[in-house]
């Protein structure tokens, strides 16, 4: 069986359609079709079971593609120690990450971590819809909160980041600052929303005590980076990540609130569907990012 068939039935298993899967790794469909059809020649089963508009595994393709993805896993980590041991890390990573923290702090990041391992290579993905792990063509996701699914492998970079409540000094001059969170309904709030689900219930707390806050949001958008340029532009409060905003607190162009009240907790995380993922370029990744969010905090 010939890595490059293995290869493209693993990129299958994970891809909406053989055509997309193809379309991937630069083969025409007659190419495809031709490898998985060696593969299961050699095999003796049927991997699949296709329809002109779907492609699904079959029960003995699942357990071939759980062996593939560990072999072809393990492949790569070996390629890349001997890479390591070089002191030149190399392959691709596709990466998805939150709209804002992508945009605004960790890109410029990625630009110093490429200059100093020049072969690593980066697919990227800017969104705040959580990235599929098992179907989608990505290798780690960076979430806020620890994923739901327990079969994810969940590695923590900023443990213990929080929101905060921020403005913008403009929007304060006209509208004032509160002292409470309660007074946040005499506020006009920007909220959150992921999934056609608000972000509209802030919660806060001091010494014990716990406040949720239901706000009554002027404007609700599903893009993380879009409110906090919102906030920005003093259309409203805003309850974001601190790490999102952490430099905007620094040169002031946002002023934190209610401080002596702590937002709610928001730890980031390095997420993938299986260790063996954890590749030397990927671990390298992951302790420059946590050094580099560590300074931010």
């Amino acid at each position: 069986m010939a890595p490059g068939d293995l290869q493209f039935f693993v990129r299958a298993a994970r891809a909406p359609s053989l055509s997309a899967a193809a379309r991937e790794l630069g083969l025409s469909p007659q190419a495809a079709s031709a490898a998985l059809k060696r593969l299961e020649a050699a095999l003796g089963f049927r991997l699949f079971v296709r329809s002109t508009r779907s492609l699904r595994p079959t029960p003995e393709g699942l357990v071939f593609l759980d062996a593939c993805e560990q072999g072809l896993g393990l492949i790569v980590q070996a390629r890349e120690r001997l890479a390591a041991g070089r002191e030149a890390l190399a392959g691709r990573i596709r990466l998805s990450m939150p709209s804002d923290l992508g945009r605004n702090v960790v890109l410029g990041w990625l630009h110093v971590f490429r200059e100093r391992h020049p072969g690593v290579e980066f697919e990227l993905q800017l969104t705040d819809r959580i990235a599929g792990l098992y179907r989608e063509a990505v290798d780690v996701a960076l979430r806020y909160g620890e994923p739901s699914d327990s079969q994810l492998v969940a590695l923590a970079l900023a443990p213990g980041n929080r929101r905060v409540l921020c403005a913008s000094p403009a929007y304060l001059a006209r509208h004032g600052r509160p002292a409470h969170p309660a007074e946040l309904a005499q506020h006009r709030c920007i909220s959150f929303r992921l999934a056609d689900r608000p972000h509209e219930h802030w919660r806060f707390e001091r010494e014990g005590q716990a406040q949720v806050v239901a706000v009554a949001a002027a404007l609700r958008c599903d893009d993380g980076d879009a409110v906090r340029r919102l906030a920005l532009l003093g259309e409203g409060v805003a309850y974001k990540s601190r790490l999102d905003v952490a430099d905007d607190l620094r040169r002031g162009s946002l002023l934190a609130l209610c401080e002596d009240w702590q937002g709610e907790p928001a730890p980031l995380f390095l997420a993938c569907a299986d260790r063996s993922v954890l590749r030397p370029a990927v671990q390298r990744l992951r302790d420059f990012l946590a050094e580099r969010l560590a300074a931010l905090a």
